[in-house]
């Protein structure tokens, strides 16, 4: 490990910062493995934007063309059996939102397997396992507890902590941090949140769900009733394992939250195992 100070140490952190805020000031350069999610979300913007223009988008990625048919496949959105391989048919199955959630869950899911970032392989993927739990529970939370789009909730949850993801991709450029891994976890807490909210603007998500993931790591009074997109991705980010991160953040005073003994959620917990078991024997 490099011999550095405390503030060498601090300064290193603050350049890292740095340097990631002058890129979300321009154009940000996203992996090119963000390039299908961009596409699918610019065509989505379009007031004239069809299924079939979105799906001849898709099928220039045969992983997200296989995941999407293999999805709308799944028990979830094929309960009579009778499956399809034409793309333009999965997306009219499953929705529009499903392909936006699709590509990103591909794109997370590569980034978080590229050589580059080898060296936090670990992290990378118990982060990865957590967002795809925290879509499922969103989607099960929303289905069964409020009338907020399933499909979008999912899409929420699955973004939620994408600044930790690019903070992670970002950080091995520099050495003296990935010598150490509390300094970066440092980071990661207090930094992925406010960082993510201009990554997911920047591929087009839309506001609802930009707003609703900001601050899903800063406790609240308890929830008895999710009445909104932002309360089920709190919720689910806590049913997933997101307590862990919260303990990050050093706040005064932290207990568990109440949320994860409340009945009203607990009695779903058969149907959010369910929903994590399919969503990972997807990816």
């Amino acid at each position: 490990m490099t011999d550095i100070s405390a503030t060498e140490l601090k300064n290193k952190r603050f350049q890292l910062l740095e340097d990631i805020a002058k890129e979300l000031q321009g154009d940000i350069v996203f992996p090119t493995c963000f390039d299908v999610s961009a596409r699918i979300s610019e065509i989505m913007r379009s007031d004239s934007a069809s299924l079939r223009q979105i799906a001849q988008e898709i099928q220039h990625d045969p992983l997200v063309t296989s995941k999407i048919l293999q999805l709308a496949n799944s028990a979830s959105y094929n309960p009579s059996g009778h499956s399809i391989t034409d793309i333009e048919k999965a997306l009219n199955r499953t929705g529009l939102e499903i392909a936006r959630s699709v590509a990103l869950a591909c794109a997370l899911t590569q980034l978080a397997q590229t050589h580059e970032t080898s060296i936090f392989a670990p992290e990378l993927k118990q982060l990865l396992i957590h967002s795809l739990k925290t879509a499922a529970i969103a989607k099960v939370l929303a289905l069964k507890l409020t009338r907020v789009a399933p499909e979008t909730a999912m899409l929420a949850g699955l973004i939620h902590d994408l600044g930790a993801f690019f903070i992670l991709h970002r950080v091995t450029r520099y050495p003296e941090l990935v010598e150490r891994p509390e300094s970066v976890s440092y980071l990661v807490a207090q930094w992925h949140e406010s960082i993510g909210t201009i990554l997911l603007d920047a591929l087009g998500l839309p506001t609802e769900i930009i707003n609703a993931v900001q601050e899903i790591d800063i406790p609240r009074v308890q929830i008895t009733q999710p009445r909104n997109l932002s309360e089920i991705v709190y919720i689910a980010n806590l049913f997933a394992g997101g307590f862990s991160e919260i303990q990050k953040l050093d706040l005064p005073n932290l207990q568990e939250p109440l949320e994860l003994k409340d009945p009203r959620y607990t009695a779903l917990s058969t149907d959010m195992d369910e929903a994590c078991a399919e969503m990972l024997n997807l990816w």
